[in-house]
């Protein structure tokens, strides 16, 4: 290894570190080590803050404030009430009925979008008790389920991010919009698959209602926008998730939809310039940006490309493609958890693993999908917005929660690794 190499790792462990003690701004850890390696002289600031002007995070803060319209909508407020009856009815088949509703919200939200399952667990927390579908049985599950689409047709973020992975390793990208949709089904599938089988095994036990529970039932009485103003902002959602769809054919054409979008919105009166300036400025793009040029830094000492051949030398030329996915998808999507920082953890392990595929001669589509997807997919330690969400509402003890988060884990990338090659073999 080289200097900077070494330099770069220890920037980037440092980074990690002071993430996962969390004594600083979330956010703003990424934007300390673009810092430091500029004074290391590892890269100019142009290239240390690259990350910002990155076309996956222009399209995140994008809908971000897409998501944020959307929310104000009566349809939403519909889905609300919706989700609410249905968990009154209880019984198994209202338990899994639940499931596919927030699943099916999760479909329009897009996975990862908090605004939805801080909606959705909120909304959760206001359930009385009820021997034939307990409330813990339900906040663990369904809280789940708002980061499993089950048709999931708004993959635009994640189909953005792999695109731009394999096209940062010089590799033209071949990846059909159905196909990865395929597998996001599979791995939502595992999901549903991991709830059944958990659901006599669910504690049974009354929850603590939220401080914003009345608030969050409230929220599914109507919505504050005009019936000219929810069109608009339906319309300018369906525009902006086609554009994010065909970016791989109309280029940055793609992402420039998506903002006027936005523009149309503000215009429109739907969301006011303060609230799409927080929303486009929320930590969460801090964060992914900074760290994108922490991982660009490690891609150009050619870290990137040792740790690439170094993995193909260890696990030789037999070693199973299934098996190789399996362990990137697990590096990344503990490190996501850990870290918190699930887009930048994809663009430091994505790049590794489509080098190791190169060196071992394998097509890295495949792994390119699962390790992306992959960044989502890991929620089985309470130290994360979702999962802490979850079992501080749900009242659950930490064995109760890991009993069901970690084999939900497992399962779900099983289910991911064996999507992706069915869909993109090797």
């Amino acid at each position: 290894m080289t200097t900077q190499m070494i330099i770069a790792l220890g920037i980037t462990i440092f980074m990690i570190v002071l993430i996962m003690i969390d004594k600083l701004p979330f956010g703003s850890v990424p934007l300390l080590a673009c810092l430091l390696l500029v004074i290391f002289g590892i890269a100019d600031i142009k290239a240390a803050f690259a990350g910002f002007s990155n076309s996956t995070i222009i399209m995140l803060a994008e809908f971000m404030a897409i998501i944020a319209a959307l929310q104000k909508t009566s349809f939403i407020a519909a889905f609300k009430r919706t989700m609410f009856n249905m968990a009154d009815k209880g019984g198994f088949k209202a338990f899994l009925l639940l499931i596919l509703i927030v699943m099916l919200g999760c479909s329009l939200f897009g996975t990862g979008s908090t605004a939805y399952y801080v909606m959705v667990i909120g909304l959760l927390s206001t359930l009385p008790y009820s021997k034939k579908l307990p409330p813990s049985k339900v906040v663990m599950t369904a809280g789940f389920a708002a980061n499993h689409p089950l048709l999931p047709f708004n993959t635009a973020l994640q189909y953005g991010i792999v695109i731009a992975v394999l096209g940062s390793a010089g590799l033209t990208a071949n990846v059909s919009v159905a196909k990865f949709a395929v597998v996001n089904f599979i791995l939502s599938m595992g999901f549903l698959f991991n709830c059944v089988i958990q659901y006599k095994l669910l504690p049974d036990h009354d929850i603590k209602a939220t401080e914003d529970a009345k608030q969050v039932q409230a929220s599914t009485e109507g919505s504050s926008l005009t019936k000219t103003q929810e069109y608009i902002t339906y319309i300018v959602f369906v525009i902006a998730v086609v554009g994010m769809l065909l970016q791989s054919y109309i280029g940055d054409a793609g992402y420039a939809i998506a903002g006027l979008s936005v523009a149309v919105i503000l215009i429109s009166g739907v969301m006011d310039f303060n609230e799409i300036r927080n929303s486009i400025s929320a930590p969460i793009i801090l964060m992914s940006a900074g760290v994108i040029g922490v991982a660009d830094a490690l891609g150009a000492t050619g870290l990137t490309d040792l740790v690439g051949a170094t993995v193909a030398g260890m696990l030789g030329t037999s070693v199973n493609p299934f098996i190789l996915i399996l362990v990137f998808c697990i590096l990344t999507s503990v490190l996501a958890t850990l870290t918190g920082s699930t887009i930048g953890t994809v663009y430091i392990f994505a790049p590794l693993a489509i080098a190791t595929c190169s060196n071992m001669g394998l097509d890295p589509t495949a792994a390119a999908c699962a390790i992306v997807i992959s960044g989502w997919c890991g929620h089985f330690l309470p130290i994360d917005g979702m999962p802490a969400m979850v079992m501080g509402v749900g009242n659950y003890s930490i064995w109760e929660f890991c009993k069901f988060t970690v084999p939900q884990y497992f399962i779900r990338l099983l289910f991911l690794t064996a999507g992706a090659l069915i869909m993109f073999p090797m």
